[in-house]
């Protein structure tokens, strides 16, 4: 698989999503929400909109997320964002008109 893949199954995934989302709750869990949402007096669906950032921030920083993009997609997180890949980036996988040596000074 590739960026364009991981791309395509992102929005497709986005609009699956839709803009609300039924969750069953099993006890734990909701017991969790229920004493987050008495200690700081916040909906439920703003705690759960929050727990989604907090696991994505925790997978981004722990380099989950880049492990399991890297296994399925053979992308990184910051491939994703930058919409490039390294060789790309790098010019290590340019495909096009052939480089001039000039081009050479931008390899890293």
């Amino acid at each position: 698989m590739s960026l364009e893949d991981l791309s395509d199954d992102v929005q497709t995934a986005y609009a699956d999503l839709g803009e609300e989302l039924d969750v069953p709750l099993d006890a734990e869990t909701r017991n969790e929400l229920a004493m987050l949402h008495a200690a700081m007096g916040t909906d439920a669906d703003e705690l759960v909109r929050r727990a989604v950032h907090v696991l994505f921030r925790s997978t981004v920083d722990s380099a989950d997320l880049d492990f399991h993009l890297r296994s399925g997609y053979d992308v990184t997180y910051d491939e994703y964002l930058s919409g490039m890949t390294y060789d790309e980036m790098t010019g290590g996988d340019v495909s096009g008109p052939a480089r001039d040596d000039n081009d050479r000074r931008y390899n890293f």
